[in-house]
């Protein structure tokens, strides 16, 4: 079971995730992503907040960089990530999707739950999911 999501819930989302970016009482002086699914929301999300530099893959975190992806599904990516960040408790993770059912970090901020188990096939991985199918 899939969930296909369209460019027009994408950037429905990134602008409801970036307003609640923009609320938090402090800004980020860049963005770090990893390069499977969180680059392009990262893109879109650094677009809304008029960030300029965003970091793909790094091997250390600053707590003063967004951290972006695309979902917060099993939460193996967050403490993958977390274990990377200088000051963890100053972390932030936004994600345009969180998977419904699960325990969310302090740290998540999210743009919409998921409503069942079902797997987000988001524009940008359409293909590969296809090719998973097979």
């Amino acid at each position: 079971m899939s969930q296909d999501v369209d460019w027009f819930e994408i950037e429905s989302l990134v602008k409801k995730l970036s307003n609640k970016i923009s609320k938090l009482p402090r800004t980020f002086s860049s963005i770090t992503t990893i390069s499977r699914g969180g680059l392009i929301p990262a893109r879109l999300v650094a677009d809304q907040l008029e960030i300029k530099k965003i970091f793909v893959d790094k091997r250390k975190i600053s707590s003063n960089s967004l951290f972006v992806d695309d979902i917060f599904d099993s939460g193996d990516t967050f403490n993958e990530i977390i274990k990377r960040v200088d000051v963890p408790s100053k972390f932030v993770f936004a994600t345009l999707f969180a998977r419904h059912g699960k325990k969310y970090p302090k740290q998540l901020l999210y743009g919409k739950k998921t409503t069942n188990n079902a797997y987000v096939v988001f524009p940008w991985d359409k293909l590969e999911f296809e090719r998973s199918q097979k």
